[in-house]
């Protein structure tokens, strides 16, 4: 299949959750939308655990119903595990904001992505998979088309404005040399898919559970997903999990064994499939916008997975990014301004979740010492957890912690009571 016209108001590159977001939305505001992916869908991607706040951009695009009628598992908390391997309280949402909000999903990003689609489609956006982009078309700075590959053949595009969503190729961003890597979060990530493991429903669903490595060296997680299906995640720093220490499953299998957090939950459990592994993988880009394109989701940038945070991201940019794609179309003003309008917004909020995964790894955010000497921030550390980044508490809570975790460093602050983070807030 190919395009059915050699012009569209706009063309979306990439399938994933924020290409999805960007044609749903351009598309219901009355523009032609085209939506295309490299791959044949539905396609593997590692599952994720979506933060609350994906609430409010699924209600936009109208498939909260689909989420709650769908095999998917309840997310209703997050829980985490020192390492001395001590678990903290699990800390359920629902008791810090009693509202349909605070339960989330973790999802099989396979039948998430596909479901995402076909909404797409339903409300008027024209997707095509198996669709490969040769190359963004422009016209000096400006962005005024695409060049694909499908079955038919090869086919030019016209496009008022294009959309890249195409994760961490970021097609745009390379092509133009806007990507940073972030050289203090140079981390790597393996993981694999077991079952039969551990499902704790208690409190009506399953949590999310994140579990330090004895040496602190590098932390996992654990993810119940549908079907007796259990995600389960190693992350350090790159060099160390990646460089001279053997092939990935049998350093997967030496951190395991280092996280009892996660070991014990996977004594009866047994792998369904193969390792995957991607590293370097916390980046950011100088722009995100220019004449005739915006960027969403990874291809705009990615942080760390520690607090689930990338889905998210990727929803809410392509939500704020489409609003002022829309406003462009409308106004017959596609400039890098106008298109780039949401992302002073957006930056402002992400990186107050980019400061906590630095603290995060900075082996001295003790929370509950933190939460004890400021108690008014235990709301606003809470509502960052959950997805509230753009509350206008943030600034003055890092007001205080910033302070607090360089005094912390300084007198040797431990990471000791980290798996307590949201046990010491609720």
């Amino acid at each position: 299949m190919s395009p059915t016209q050699d012009a569209y108001d706009c063309v979306v590159l990439g399938a994933g959750p924020a290409g999805c977001t960007a044609a749903t939305l351009v598309a219901k505001a009355g523009f032609s939308t085209l939506l295309v992916e490299r791959e044949s869908l539905p396609r593997e991607h590692v599952g994720e655990s979506l933060m609350p706040e994906t609430y409010w951009t699924f209600e936009k695009l109208g498939v909260l119903d689909k989420l709650r009628a769908s095999r998917f598992s309840k997310k209703v908390g997050v829980q985490f595990v020192d390492a001395s391997g001590r678990e903290s309280k699990p800390f359920f949402f629902r008791s810090h904001f009693d509202h349909d909000s605070s339960d989330s999903w973790h999802v099989e990003r396979a039948e998430f992505d596909r479901m995402l689609f076909d909404n797409a489609a339903e409300h008027g956006a024209e997707c095509l998979d198996q669709t490969r982009v040769l190359e963004v078309l422009f016209d000096n700075e400006r962005a005024v088309g695409v060049k694909l590959k499908t079955s038919a053949g090869e086919r030019r595009i016209a496009s008022r404005v294009v959309i890249d969503a195409t994760g961490q190729s970021s097609l745009i961003a390379n092509r133009l040399g806007l990507k940073q890597i972030n050289p203090d979060l140079k981390k790597a990530g393996i993981w694999r898919h077991y079952r039969g493991g551990d499902r704790d429903e208690s409190g009506g669903g399953v949590k999310t559970i994140i579990s330090h490595t004895s040496d602190q060296q590098a932390w996992l997680w654990y993810i119940p997903q549908s079907n007796d299906v259990i995600s389960v995640g190693c992350v350090g720093d790159a060099d160390y999990l990646l460089k001279g220490r053997g092939p990935a499953a049998q350093v997967f299998d030496e951190e395991l064994a280092k996280c009892e957090g996660v070991a014990r939950r996977l004594v009866d459990a047994e792998a369904v499939d193969d390792l995957a592994v991607a590293k370097e993988f916390s980046y950011t880009t100088t722009h995100a916008a220019g004449d005739g394109w915006t960027l969403v989701g990874d291809a705009w940038g990615f942080i760390d997975p520690v607090y689930s945070s990338g889905v998210y991201f990727a929803l809410k940019s392509a939500d704020m990014a489409s609003a002022c794609v829309v406003d462009a179309l409308r106004t017959d003003d596609c400039s890098a301004a106008r298109l780039g309008a949401w992302n002073a917004e957006f930056k402002a909020g992400t990186q107050w979740v980019r400061k906590l995964v630095h603290a995060f790894y900075s082996g001295s955010f003790r929370v509950g010492q933190f939460v004890k000497e400021y108690p008014q921030h235990a709301g606003p550390l809470t509502d960052l957890l959950v997805g509230k980044m753009f509350a206008p508490e943030m600034p003055a809570l890092f007001a205080d912690l910033d302070p607090w975790l360089e005094k912390a460093a300084a007198e040797g602050g431990s990471a000791g009571d980290s798996g307590e983070q949201l046990a010491a807030i609720a």
